[in-house]
């Protein structure tokens, strides 16, 4: 996400505690929000898939999604 993207997320959420925000203001934090949670998942998704487990009997295994576990 660019960062002049959270900059805004930022300066909305600062004038929603202090003024408020107009509808239009409203619907662009939501947008922006759904945008970063986003962006925020897929890195994290990213980083769990270079997750490997080490068993104690020396055994090397990927880590699973929950999905998938069952």
């Amino acid at each position: 996400m660019e960062h002049a993207k959270i900059l805004r997320i930022n300066e909305l959420a600062k004038k929603q505690r202090t003024t408020g925000l107009t509808p239009a203001e409203v619907e662009e934090q939501k947008a922006l929000r759904q945008e970063y949670l986003a962006d925020f998942r897929k890195g994290m998704e990213a980083m769990l898939d270079g997750v490997v487990l080490k068993r104690p009997d020396g055994s090397l295994e990927k880590l699973k999604k929950k999905s998938e576990m069952n």
